[in-house]
């Protein structure tokens, strides 16, 4: 075997990149919960100052700013020893509310990662791990992660990228959200649209608890209401807009859950799906964004569908052509792609 010297010090490059950001996961959500970040923000310190403002160990600090430093998630100036962040950092890790904001991607990929023994019996048995199996941090670190997507393009974007449905909203229509986890997507709507009645549907009961809490939190319980069922089960016909957010490629019988959701739409309603970035090809997903994907999916998501009735394993890569195939399995007849961004495609599905 000859092996070009070259060729392995760009792997082990590449391979040294991913093992510090792999240990770098877990100090990104100590900062997260700790607050760190966002006193951080606040001004330029050295470690004793943010020490002090944030209530830490100093030591613990110290090896954290370092780290932090060295991965290009905060600044360090030599000559006066101080930390600090950028704009761009600060609006990625220390505002919650911010289009990008990062840290609970590692929260959701931390809790994933605890059943990786599972996983892997898995693969020797060919089972699968439901949804509900998982670490409760995989529930909450997935509204963290895809919140932001929704907080930025929901409404600003594509809900005006559907026919006529942003005009149905404001004036009142009933709203079907399937698959809505902790309610992010649910809530987000029904605080835009308060002429409109909303209704989110989980499988996950735990997650409907902590949903039915964020709507009150919110104060629109007067026009949200979360209850338990499936993509098949849920109850309700005449629904002018049903949204499925990120999770139809996770069904094990996703043809018979848009049959479903078919018979529960007016006959002028729309069904919007939103579905992780993907290209039909496999080539086409071998990039930065499919590589979250594939891995992502490989523990949550074909695990999950193989853990349901229906034959189906789509992943998180299935791409345009296959859902349009659930869709038209389903009986739907219409199907376009209406808006996407380089993380999400969103589709208009009618009758």
């Amino acid at each position: 075997m000859t092996i070009d010297a070259d060729t392995l010090n760009t792997f082990l490059g590449r391979f040294v990149a991913d093992l510090g950001a792999t240990f770098a996961a877990g100090n990104v959500v100590i900062g997260h919960r700790l607050g760190l970040y966002r006193a951080l923000a606040t001004g330029p310190a050295r470690t004793a100052e943010l020490a002090e403002r944030t209530g830490t160990s100093p030591r613990y600090l110290e090896e954290w700013l370092r780290g932090q430093a060295a991965g290009g998630y905060v600044e360090y100036d030599p000559p006066t020893q101080t930390y600090s962040m950028t704009e761009e950092q600060a609006f990625a890790l220390a505002d919650p509310d911010s289009a990008v904001y990062i840290p609970g991607a590692f929260v959701l990929a931390l809790g994933t990662l605890k059943a990786e023994p599972r996983i892997a019996e898995a693969f020797r048995t060919g089972a699968g791990l439901g949804w509900h199996e998982h670490d409760e941090e995989v529930f909450l670190g997935c509204e963290q992660f895809f919140r932001p997507g929704y907080l930025a393009n929901l409404v600003p974007a594509w809900i005006p990228a559907l026919d006529g449905v942003e005009a149905k909203l404001r004036a009142g229509a009933t709203v079907a959200d399937i698959g809505c986890g902790l309610g992010a997507s649910t809530i987000l709507l029904a605080q835009e649209f308060p002429n409109s009645m909303f209704t989110g549907w989980d499988y996950h009961d735990k997650s409907i608890e902590l949903a039915a809490k964020r709507a009150a939190a919110a104060g629109v319980t007067n026009r949200v209401g979360f209850r338990t069922a499936t993509a098949q089960t849920f109850s309700g016909t005449g629904y002018d807009f049903v949204a499925t957010f990120d999770c139809l490629h996770d069904m094990g019988d996703p043809v018979d859950a848009a049959r479903h959701i078919r018979g529960s739409l007016a006959p002028d309603g729309t069904w919007m799906i939103v579905e992780p970035y993907a290209e039909d090809t496999v080539t086409g997903n071998l990039t930065p964004v499919g590589r979250v994907y594939y891995n992502a999916s490989t523990q949550l998501c074909v695990p999950n569908a193989l853990s349901q009735p229906g034959g189906y394993a789509l992943g998180a890569q299935a791409g345009e052509a296959a859902i349009r195939r659930v869709t038209a399995e389903a009986g739907f007849t219409r199907f376009r792609r209406a808006a996407e961004t380089p993380f999400n495609l969103v589709y208009e599905v009618r009758p």
